[in-house]
């Protein structure tokens, strides 16, 4: 898409940046789908151990005394029992997750700013404010949920195994996850935390990718106001930002992302790591955020979220950077 210049109420995509000319609706897709595949893979690399200790902490059992006293005493006991490697166990589910979680968002998130267009809410020969871009996060993010729940699922199960009798339980592989949640709870059962994975998604990806736009258009702003002639201008809003400010813009993508909707996070961590095939319900939303918080109060629904925020940034830098580096220098 030919690069427009910005104004004090437009914000350009900075993966839109471009001088290649306009591709077909259908290449549009399969870029999304293969380079936001690519990009999600090496972000999870990147953060899956800092996840494997995230979801330990949030999913501590309620009635009985915390096992963990803070992030690194989780890591300590880990890798003690485990080994590094068991913190990336379960990884090949994320791994798919990550790639299907990632394409999906570019994905919908295009197919929201088509909407926004078609809804007359901007002119088609305009860039969407940002606003606009925000709901267009909100807009992928919900939509991503429903494909990200059973894969999430999934994983927790494998990284936080549960005993229904009370005994040391066995680490369970990917495929026995999947048999005995359908086992037991059949297709339905896959996505139990639903509610928990749309509100960090929707409300999430809002601020991922508003949040990385926001930035963005600060960084153009900045680098614009020290151009001394309008060609220089012109010349600046067609190239890739340096690649500390690309940086900049992905991590504080990922650092609201986790933050601002961590206590749905966590939630759905505990809903997800319960035990499948006892004779105990699954608890809805509502009942598993009652139990939390008369276990530990506000800061149990924060639980982990410290080092959550702190591997998002490094990840989301890189997911922003792979992504945006591949539309722009290997176009399909």
């Amino acid at each position: 898409m030919a690069a427009t210049e910005a104004t004090p109420t437009t914000a350009i995509p900075s993966r839109l940046i471009t001088t290649a000319p306009k591709k077909s609706a259908a290449m549009e897709v399969i870029e999304d789908l293969t380079y936001g595949s690519t990009a999600g893979i090496v972000g999870k690399y990147i953060e899956y151990p800092f996840d494997t200790v995230k979801v330990r902490l949030q999913s501590q059992p309620d009635h009985l005394p915390p096992r963990y006293t803070g992030p690194l005493d989780c890591f300590r006991q880990s890798i003690k029992a485990d080994g590094v490697l068991g913190l990336y166990r379960g990884i090949s589910a994320p791994l798919f997750g990550a790639a299907a979680e990632t394409s999906s968002l570019f994905l919908f998130e295009r197919m929201g700013r088509a909407a926004v267009y078609s809804s007359g809410y901007c002119p088609r020969d305009r860039a969407l404010p940002l606003s606009a871009l925000w709901f267009t996060g909100a807009f992928a993010g919900a939509f991503t949920s429903v494909v990200l729940t059973p894969i999430e699922l999934v994983k927790c199960k494998v990284q936080v195994p549960a005993s229904v009798d009370g005994s040391v339980p066995k680490v369970p592989s990917v495929t026995s996850v999947i048999r005995d949640v359908y086992k037991h709870e059949g297709i339905r059962g896959f996505w139990h935390g639903q509610m928990g994975t749309f509100l960090r998604e929707s409300g999430g990806c809002a601020a991922w990718f508003g949040s990385k736009e926001t930035t963005t258009k600060m960084f153009r702003l900045l680098n614009d106001r020290s151009a001394t002639s309008q060609f220089e201008k012109d010349a600046l809003a067609k190239e890739a930002l340096p690649l500390w400010q690309q940086a900049v813009s992905g991590a504080s993508a990922g650092m609201s992302y986790n933050f601002l909707f961590f206590p749905a996070d966590t939630i759905k961590s505990r809903m997800q790591t319960s035990p499948v095939g006892g004779t105990k319900r699954n608890r809805t939303f509502m009942q598993e955020s009652r139990a939390l918080w008369n276990q530990l109060g506000l800061r149990g629904f924060y639980r982990g979220c410290g080092i959550t925020v702190l591997r998002s940034a490094p990840s989301s830098a890189f997911i922003f950077m792979v992504f945006d580096g591949l539309k722009r220098y290997l176009p399909l």
